[in-house]
């Protein structure tokens, strides 16, 4: 939004409002970005009269609507359709004056205000009320807490500060920091939902691994999935460069990395990339959030049964058997505490159990089958390309700064066959046709109905999508060579 539709908009408000509007202002996170000259269509706003009546009263005369946030904390949002987008105000009441509310607020740079009736003209700025200082923080690119209880207060703001500093590319006030661990036990006392929607949040700006390495400083992030903790000083076999935790976090930035496109970096222009894939990763798929935020939260967790794992066979070697299962199993339960929604757990739980398969379908040099590929699509289906991703994600990670050239180029051009291979297979069965049926079957051979019935369709499919039968008289062929040799077996 530019400021002269801000300006325009709060001009008619407090035109609007009249003698109603000397009690009102602008707060917050608003104010701040329109200093950042940063566009935003959510505003704060502080009251002292009745935040339901007025919020009637503002929806009636601009043709928006109003409804009640919190009845507790007498919060009241009103949503007014300007061209293609909604200006959302928040109307929040205060007994004391604007000065003591803005020494209540999380961060400094959130602590300032101009009154509504001042944010009419090019000169707002120079309405500013800031008692904490909050303009030079701004000027400093510092975030700092306004007092020493904002986390008692609201434990969320631990996390919310981690996202602030990020997306502003702010550094955090050594004093803030200090208090943010030393009170990192209180995000245990958020409600999951809030915690999920931060943390996915964090998870979906730039350079997340950076952001995950910062709260695990301030001991928020272990805290949130207690089971990472474990993961730390897991040492793993020599063709991994990190152990297990270490390995985890690169492989969120690797994540973020492959699903960005293709870059100047003779690692990651090898990385498979078109528009479709683009469009695929920008899917919102849970909660809000798109596919490239999931899979980095895939990432994070998709060794989290390593250290639970680990064993070493008879000839020394280290292994981590079932890990991708247990894996999942873990995964399942945390973030269902968590409250991700079901369509988000399935795809994250598939993904971790199934990371491995896409490397284990191809044998030294060769590249999958046309089969193998077709059943990979089959069994995992809606997660089938990001699976592919994390695989590239997963390798990337393990060979970190030791990473081979070659051999990641033939990394990523199995990847790419896949998906060449398997995007061919699906365009091409779309809308397949039906060479045989069940009831064909059973009358051509005269066998009786069963589970084999099934297994012979499946291998009718499978040697169609990979173009070896065509027609009618093909399948019965194919049929009748399966059925023999299924009598060989005993069956």
């Amino acid at each position: 939004m530019r400021h002269i539709d801000q300006l325009d908009i709060f001009k008619s408000i407090s035109n609007l409002l009249d003698a109603d509007s000397k009690d009102i202002y602008i707060v917050g996170g608003f104010i701040r970005d329109s200093l950042l000259d940063e566009p935003s269509n959510d505003v704060d706003m502080v009251v002292k009269q009745d935040p339901i009546v007025l919020g009637n009263k503002l929806a009636q005369i601009t043709g928006g609507h109003s409804y009640n946030l919190s009845l507790d904390h007498h919060v009241t949002r009103v949503e007014i359709p300007e061209n293609d987008r909604t200006f959302r105000i928040d109307l929040t009441q205060i007994a004391g004056n604007v000065e003591d509310n803005l020494c209540t607020r999380d961060f400094t740079i959130n602590s300032m205000a101009v009154p509504l009736n001042r944010f009419t003209s090019n000169q707002w700025k120079d309405n500013i009320i800031d008692p904490l200082n909050g303009m030079s923080d701004l000027l400093n690119k510092t975030l700092r807490c306004s007092n020493s209880d904002v986390f008692l207060q609201d434990g969320l703001r631990l996390l919310r500060g981690v996202r602030i500093a990020a997306k502003l590319k702010f550094r955090l006030d050594p004093y803030t920091a200090t208090l943010m661990k030393s009170h990192s036990h209180n995000i245990e006392r958020v409600s999951p939902e809030r915690v999920r929607d931060e943390f996915l949040t964090i998870l979906s700006t730039h350079s997340a691994h950076s952001q995950l390495a910062i709260l695990d400083r301030l001991d928020i992030l272990c805290r949130i999935i207690p089971e990472l903790s474990n993961t730390k000083g897991v040492d793993q076999p020599k063709v991994h460069y990190w152990d297990v935790w270490g390995h985890s976090i690169h492989a969120v930035e690797a994540a973020e990395m492959v699903t960005l496109g293709h870059h100047n970096s003779a690692i990651y222009s090898l990385v498979p990339w078109t528009q479709e894939i683009e469009s695929h990763f920008n899917q919102t798929i849970t909660d809000g959030h798109n596919r490239r935020t999931i899979l980095k939260l895939t990432a994070l967790l998709h060794d989290i049964a390593k250290p639970q794992t680990k064993s070493t066979d008879s000839t020394g070697r280290t292994r981590f058997l079932r890990h991708s299962e247990e894996g999942a199993e873990i995964a399942n339960e945390r973030l269902s505490a968590l409250r991700l929604s079901r369509t988000g757990i399935k795809s994250v739980c598939k993904m971790i159990e199934e990371h491995l398969r896409p490397t284990n379908m191809s044998h030294d040099l060769e590249l999958p089958t046309p089969r193998a590929i077709y059943r990979y699509y089959r069994d995992l289906d809606n997660v089938a390309i990001d699976t592919l991703y994390l695989a590239m994600a997963d390798y990337l990670a393990a060979k970190g700064p030791e990473i081979a050239p070659d051999n990641w180029a033939k990394h990523a051009r199995m990847i790419a066959h896949i998906l060449e291979t398997g995007s061919i297979q699906r365009k091409n069965n779309k809308k397949p046709t039906r060479l045989l049926t069940g009831t064909d079957i059973i009358d051509e051979f005269e066998i009786q109905p069963g589970p084999h019935i099934g297994e012979i369709l499946e291998h009718i499919n499978e040697s169609q999508a990979e173009g070896k039968i065509q027609t009618k008289e093909d399948a019965l062929t194919l049929a009748s060579q399966y059925i023999s040799n299924l009598h060989l077996r005993g069956n």
